[in-house]
């Protein structure tokens, strides 16, 4: 018995000599392993984010859409792998509109507690106001930040046309319909002071409220920070404004230590879509041309329940939407129709998203679109961008709900045209010109000279008509009485915050929440399996150029601005409004907004 008891122990000793060894060597390989390193994002927020698919430009690369930037910042939210986002912000163009989706985005990741860094070296207000909204603001000690409050400049050429003998006769219907100001006074009317006032004042107001309330600083403070800038970084870490100064080589090393020390792995350009820029050899000029006209494998339609996103970008012309090299496009009626009755007859779509962001154009051209939507018979939800005024606001009447911006521009319901009387140009450059005529108001869209008062009646009338359809069926689509929405409208422009006061719009909010209203509006439970279907689809300036008429006059006309435009941008500025005046007077009435916003 006690010889089998020490055969037992024995054995047991030998077990544990094997054993415990083993065991220590295995704790001892765990604690000696690497740690997986963590991943952080990196996205850079660049350029003016277009709200409609693009085509590759000539001179570079295709820009991002806004609807592609947004999806890399959601993939990085719902991607478990991704322990933090790095913002790197360069130079970002946008307006009020385009800074709310941003921000918003950013705010899902930071509820799904991931932190966002954002990393510049010299943002201006729309820079810094999405660098507010994140968690940490980083900059090199060199960096400087241009927060200097907001600032129209709003140019008039009445002496310009003077000097040159040329006169502009406009007309227009409302009392705050200025987009005939510019060419007809040396300064601006009251009314127009007034309006311009009050967006500004409301523009100002988003900027110090989202600093202040991403920051934990009072408004007045900001105020006061406003009133004082720029700052150099030293300066702005002194305010609260940065967080760290530090340059770009140190990012790892601090991200690493905000990752408890955990070796970090940092992801370029995280979510990226890879282009193929090679257009070497012998078949890369024929690759080079395939990708400018936008050459794609067209993706086989699934019977998926689907949204359709409908994109109503640039402004409203009549005939097909054009682009040009550039990358600067119009929005044509026919285009636009087109992509409008493909969403309606798809039996797989269920709902209709429309993003405007546009300053409108054409009276025609905007009637025939609000027409093709009232016909299409599905749920429609407007998602108002950057602007959505004018004949941008007259396509969204019809609309089951509309969805603003806080810094939407919208409204300014009202009506303008004329034209620009050029023969005292022409008898200064010693061009002399013989008139026949037949009818009394043959004259009436001629350039030689201004309105009779027989033409003038006659245009003024017109242009009556056409703002009562224009108030009228917006008081139907608000189902407003008429009186009230005569009363807002005049040609009066609001900000996304003040329309949602008055009632022309019915809720402020992303596209993201216009999808979701649209699911709901759709009636069916679309699931996970939905789909979204972007419409129209990429115009391209060899289609603009080569296909004739007038989508070819305008890709060359707007061609011509931008690269006259390309020495100054204050030269394509004023270019761009000589073209605008050259397009109201080819147009007998326009819808359009009579300025166009950039926040530096």
């Amino acid at each position: 018995m006690k010889s089998s008891r020490n055969t037992v122990l024995v054995c047991s000793l030998l077990i544990l000599a094997v054993v415990l060894p083993n065991l220590s060597l295995a704790d001892g390989n765990n604690s000696n392993k690497k740690k997986n390193p963590v991943r952080w994002a990196e996205i850079t927020i660049t350029g003016s984010y277009e709200e409609a698919a693009e085509a590759m430009s000539l001179f570079g690369g295709g820009s991002e859409t806004l609807a592609v930037g947004l999806n890399r910042l959601k993939k990085a939210a719902d991607d478990i792998e991704v322990e933090g986002v790095l913002l790197t912000l360069k130079s970002p163009s946008l307006g009020w509109g385009k800074i709310h989706e941003f921000r918003q985005a950013i705010k899902q990741i930071q509820a799904k507690g991931k932190k966002v860094f954002a990393y510049c070296d010299s943002p201006g207000n729309a820079g810094y106001v999405l660098a507010a909204s994140c968690d940490k603001v980083l900059m090199p000690e060199s960096g400087s930040i241009m927060l200097l409050g907001l600032r129209m400049e709003i140019s008039f050429y009445k002496n310009l046309f003077t000097k040159l003998n040329i006169q502009p006769d406009m007309l227009r219907v409302g009392k705050y319909k200025a987009a005939a100001e510019p060419f007809m006074r040396t300064q601006m009317s009251e009314h127009f002071r007034k309006e311009m006032g009050e967006i500004l004042d409301d523009d100002f107001e988003i900027m110090v409220s989202s600093i202040a309330e991403d920051r934990n600083i009072s408004k007045e403070k900001v105020e006061n920070i406003i009133d004082h800038g720029p700052y150099s970084t030293p300066a702005a870490f002194k305010l609260g404004l940065v967080d760290r100064m530090l340059y770009v080589d140190e990012l790892p090393a601090f991200l690493q230590k905000e990752s408890d020390s955990q070796p970090v792995k940092l992801v370029k350009s995280y979510g990226k879509k890879k282009v193929d820029t090679d257009f070497s050899g012998p078949l890369g000029f024929m690759k080079l041309l395939n990708t400018l006209m936008g050459g794609q494998q067209k993706k086989r339609s699934s019977s998926n329940p689907k949204i359709a996103i409908v994109h109503a970008t640039g402004t409203i012309t009549t005939g097909k939407s054009t682009v040009s090299f550039m990358g600067v496009g119009t929005l044509g009626a026919d285009t636009f129709i087109k992509a409008v009755n493909q969403a309606a007859n798809d039996k797989t779509v269920k709902a209709i998203v429309l993003r405007i962001d546009s300053p409108g154009g054409s009276a025609l051209a905007s009637d025939l679109m609000w027409r093709a939507l009232q016909k299409a018979g599905k749920p429609i939800i407007v998602s108002m961008g950057d602007v959505a005024g004018s004949g941008g606001y007259y396509i969204a009447m019809g609309a089951d709900y509309i969805f603003a911006e806080p810094g939407t521009l919208t409204g300014s319901i009202g009506v303008v045209g004329g034209k620009v009387a050029l023969n005292g140009l022409y008898e200064k450059a010693g061009i002399t010109t013989t008139v026949l005529s037949r009818g009394k108001n043959s004259g009436a869209t001629s350039l030689l000279t201004p309105f009779s008062e027989s033409e003038r009646n006659a245009m003024t009338s017109m242009i009556l008509d056409t703002y009562k359809q224009f108030t009228t069926k917006a008081a139907t689509g608000r189902k407003m009485e008429y009186a009230k929405l005569e009363k807002l409208a005049r040609g009066r422009v609001y900000s996304g915050k003040k329309a949602l006061q008055l009632g022309l719009v019915d809720e402020l909010g992303t596209v993201d929440a216009a999808i979701a209203k649209a699911k709901k509006l759709s009636g069916v439970a679309l699931g996970e399996n939905w789909e979204q279907l972007v419409l129209p689809k990429p115009s391209n300036p060899f289609e603009a150029l080569f296909g004739g008429g007038t989508s070819a006059r305008v890709a060359t006309q707007q061609l011509g601005v931008e690269i006259l435009g390309s020495f100054s941008p204050e030269l394509q500025r004023h270019l761009q409004q000589l073209k605008n005046l050259t397009r109201d007077s080819q147009d007998p009435v326009m819808l359009v907004m009579p300025f166009h916003v950039r926040i530096r």
